[in-house]
């Protein structure tokens, strides 16, 4: 990573930038962080405040793709990944969603199937050079935002020693913080006095994944279920925080983390000793053919502060400094 970014630091390879702002949600730390959720939610902000989002994905298990793809909210997930499915289900097909591996032609191909975009939101990237941008701490208008969870950056040390992709101390414009209170300490305090902001989440009603207009709050199920008798799965990069935050709406269950990205099957919940099983929405997205009654899907929901908002409207009202058009 270090010889590629001196690569790009020397000139040596030089990219177009696109003509309209790029927002980078990502992390430094291996495994999921909530970027989804947040990607979702600052598009629907964005859109509440006027503004054209659109979405760019590498999207996991999309490595058949052999060009950009339009992802819509029925899409096959073991070709376009779970998360793109789960952001166009989630906005109702609201935003344009583009997956491939190379963003800068995902990119490409959103800009010129919906020219009325004007900002879009990448889900991950920070490390793909390949995704030129000027980062508006240079005073460009492109965001690098970096998510952060409970779990801070474990040990401070990179791959395979530790869990960073890239050093703590990391450039960002800012980091979005999914925890008040993370449960390692501050690395080399390179946070204190940096922008950063909290974005709380909240998890919403359960669905019955086979009759989804079928809604229960967690507290009714809470009082339905014994507690021995509640599953909670879940196959996403932080399954304890999905534990955690069920325990703190009164439901103790037994929780089964599983990897990022698992794929289920009818014998697996089968097999499970339950009567009820709750699981992610993420995990949901693979469930469709599933029609198991016993489970049950559980969103999250996050909101934008205002403080959020107003930052990224003072960046992306920047003037056009004199883009190249991709």
């Amino acid at each position: 990573m270090r010889i590629r970014k001196l690569i790009y630091d020397l000139g040596l390879w030089k990219g177009k930038p696109a003509r309209v702002p790029i927002i980078i949600v990502g992390n430094i730390r291996v495994g999921g962080t909530g970027k989804t959720p947040i990607v979702i939610a600052i598009a629907e902000s964005l859109s509440q405040l006027g503004w054209k989002p659109g979405i760019i994905s590498r999207g996991y298990g999309s490595n058949t793709q052999t060009v950009p793809t339009l992802v819509r909210s029925d899409s096959d997930s073991a070709l376009v990944g779970d998360e793109p499915v789960l952001m166009a289900k989630r906005t109702h097909n609201q935003f344009p969603i583009w997956v491939y591996a190379k963003r800068k032609d995902s990119i490409a191909a959103l800009l010129k199937n919906d020219p009325s975009v004007n900002v879009i939101i990448s889900d991950d990237g920070l490390q793909h050079i390949g995704l030129t941008r000027w980062p508006a701490r240079e005073g460009g208008r492109d965001i690098e935002l970096v998510v952060r969870d409970q779990r801070g950056e474990g040990n401070g040390f990179l791959l395979p020693a530790g869990p960073l992709r890239e050093p703590a101390t990391r450039e960002r414009d800012a980091t979005l913080m999914t925890a008040s209170k993370p449960s390692t300490p501050l690395v080399d305090e390179y946070f204190l006095g940096r922008r950063a902001f909290t974005l709380s989440g909240k998890l919403g009603n359960a669905y019955q994944l086979a009759h989804p207009s079928n809604i229960h709050s967690l507290e009714d199920l809470a009082d339905i279920y014994l507690p021995t008798k509640i599953t909670a799965v879940a196959g996403i990069g932080n399954p304890q925080r999905f534990f955690d935050d069920l325990r703190s709406r009164g439901i103790v269950a037994k929780g089964i983390a599983l990897a990022d990205h698992s794929t289920f099957s009818p014998e697996f919940f089968s097999a499970l000793n339950a009567q009820c099983i709750l699981i992610t929405e993420k995990d949901a997205v693979k469930c469709s053919a599933i029609t198991d009654e016993r489970i049950w899907v559980v969103p999250m929901n996050l909101a934008v502060p205002d403080t959020l908002n107003e930052w990224l409207q003072s960046i992306l009202q920047r003037p056009d400094p004199n883009r190249y058009t991709l």
